[in-house]
């Protein structure tokens, strides 16, 4: 085996490890130095999740998928599983968990452990606002075995659970805001540390499976590459998933026969017409050939020069870890993940208007600042409900209440959207999904009481958020609001839009108490406009392109087709590079530079 010496990082909790490590790199190689005696059962492990939730969203924040109890106030079923214990006697129960919503009330999100079919005494999720290891007392386990472990929802209000530790000793060591050395240790008590990692080489790998990834990979797929598509949820979509439902707009320009195969019906924003296209876009991804690895979290990359080398994820159910490699690498994270642990030059927020010429709203400041600053596009929790025929009850919500306020709704749509300045859309979004739940739980509160909505009862509430904007990565051009607005051709063009340049805003800044709701700023193009290639690749990671809103843009320039469709046709170009990389053994780069008619052709448009 070549064990040529080279950088490697793996990440958790968004923070880069970067070392000069061999070739193969054994998971858990880091010491851990917390306790190893006790028995671990990871939320992942359980067998039955009843009516909990599997929640991926956050592993690179808080270091794991946890069980959430999406009850919508009503409590959801047990989640349960078996647990071996290696002796009878005291053991000592830690459970990985937090209080979502710490304040002068009960917990909303408060649940009970059993074991062996008896509940402890002990509450959890009612202490602590940060992710830690709460104290549950003691347990007696009569003989060494198996023992049915249970997590029993109190409230149906978002109770969760990353981890349940049973040890023999009162105060075990346990790792908690070390990431790294927290994800060492599960691997260790879990006994993946020693298992051997699966390598798989492909043509091109693609990190993201919503609409821009899913899009790239058909693209590259009908070139006969050899594709993989890493996607941290169960379903393909990102967006337009089941899971957040919303509808695809913009326009699939040159790449319809692909985008129609993948995309949404109009429908309203969360409504359960969403289950029906996810149907139509799985087959799509499962007939089509790419290597499909959904239930993936990415944690890391190798780095050769300024080259990706590989990619690690996780398998959300298992904990392990395949590593993929490829001569070149699609960022389709939307947070642009790849870009940013491969050291790749990236944005976020608002430039000032003065860097790109871009519209300055003296007024109320809302499109472009005097000066850069960290705002961004929100992101959104839909929502709906249901009316029928009998009364119906909805528990009180006073933790709800500080966010909601007086807002009364029975239903939500796209402008449900949380941006607060202070907060940032990836490291904070675990609090900014939470900030939304209590809007809409209190809204709906407040509305109950008019007597109208008595037989109103929630039907749906994503538990996934649906981001607009985050992280971007910068390319060889910045695509700014000159380019749509003065309707910029390029001879490299390989997508295209019409739909205005649409960003948001919060509505508090101009005087609204609903710090929840957002307004949109509009400015119409009038016509076509154009994306160049060279907005698609990194210009400092030689074999990295990016598909979707992480693309390389101005905050003001992502606002016209950060739309998915639009994300889509990005998808197929950057798809279709990958090919063109291959065949003429090229970069990005030198495709853009030596090759772009050939890729404009294979996308539909005419010799430049």
């Amino acid at each position: 085996m070549n064990l040529d010496r080279r950088t490697f990082i793996r990440i958790v909790g968004g923070v880069g490890l970067t070392s000069a490590v061999p070739f193969r790199y054994v998971v858990g190689a880091e010491p851990a130095r917390a306790d190893n005696s006790g028995v671990l059962v990871e939320a992942t492990a359980f067998a039955k999740p009843g009516g909990w939730k599997l929640d991926t969203q956050h592993y690179q924040q808080m270091g794991g998928c946890y069980l959430l109890a999406h009850g919508m106030g009503k409590p959801v079923a047990n989640a349960g599983t078996q647990v071996v214990f290696p002796e009878a006697g005291t053991w000592h129960v830690r459970v990985r968990t937090r209080n979502w919503c710490p304040g002068e009330w009960a917990a909303p999100g408060r649940f009970k452990l059993r074991v062996g079919g008896a509940p402890l005494a002990m509450e959890f999720g009612a202490e602590g606002e940060r992710w830690h290891w709460q104290k549950g007392g003691t347990v007696e386990i009569a003989s060494r075995g198996a023992v049915e472990v249970e997590l029993e929802d109190l409230t149906g209000f978002d109770g969760r659970c990353d981890a349940i530790y049973f040890d023999r000793g009162a105060s075990p060591d346990l790792p908690n805001e070390g990431l790294r050395e927290l994800a060492a240790w599960k691997d260790r008590l879990a006994g993946r540390a020693d298992r051997e990692i699966t390598e798989q080489h492909f043509d091109v790998v693609i990190v993201g499976g919503g609409i821009s990834g899913c899009a790239a990979a058909l693209a590259a797929r009908s070139q006969g590459l050899d594709v993989a598509l890493i996607q941290d949820r169960p379903l393909f979509g990102g967006n337009a998933s089941e899971e957040i439902r919303v509808h695809t707009i913009g326009i699939p320009g040159k790449g319809a026969k692909i985008i129609g195969t993948i995309d949404t019906p109009h429908y309203p924003n969360g409504h359960a017409d969403a289950i029906l296209a996810q149907q139509k876009r799985e087959a799509t991804m499962q007939e089509s050939g790419v290597g499909l690895f959904a239930n993936h979290i990415a944690i890391g990359l190798e780095k050769t020069g300024d080259r990706i080398a590989s990619v690690e994820a996780r398998e959300v159910t298992t904990g392990l870890i395949r590593r993929f490699r490829a001569p070149v690498f699609i960022d389709a994270t939307g947070d642009g993940w790849l870009g940013y642990w491969g050291g790749a030059e990236c944005r976020y927020g608002r430039e000032a208007h003065t860097e790109f010429g871009e519209l300055w709203d003296t007024h109320g400041d809302l499109w472009s600042p005097a000066r850069p600053d960290n705002r961004v596009m929100g992101t959104s929790v839909l929502w709906n409900s249901e009316k029928s025929d009998q009364p119906s009850e909805f528990p009180a919500v006073p933790w709800a209440m500080p966010v909601a306020k007086e807002h009364k709704a029975i239903n939500g749509e796209w402008y449900w959207e949380y941006s607060a300045n202070h907060l940032n859309q990836i490291d904070d979004a675990e609090r900014i999904r939470d900030h939304l739940l209590r809007a809409i739980y209190g809204s709906f509160a407040n509305a109950k009481q008019d007597p109208q909505n008595a037989s109103v009862a929630l039907k749906w509430v994503a538990y996934v958020g649906g981001k607009r904007e985050s992280r971007r990565l910068m390319g060889d051009h910045i695509y700014t609001m000159q380019d749509m607005a003065q309707r910029r051709e390029f001879p490299d063009a390989v997508v295209e839009e019409r739909r205005e340049i649409d960003s948001h805003y919060q509505v508090t800044e101009t005087g609204s108490p609903s710090d929840f709701l957002s307004k949109a700023l509009f400015y119409k193009t009038g016509g076509l406009y154009y994306i160049p290639f060279r907005s698609l690749y990194s210009r400092n990671i030689a074999n990295l392109m990016m598909a979707g809103r992480c693309f390389s843009c101005s905050h003001i320039g992502l606002a016209g087709p950060r739309v998915m469709k639009t994300c889509g046709q990005m998808g197929i170009a950057t798809g279709y590079a990958a090919a063109l990389c291959k065949k003429h053994g090229a970069t990005p780069r030198e495709v853009a530079q030596r090759h772009i008619n050939e890729l404009r052709r294979l996308i539909g448009y005419e010799p430049a």
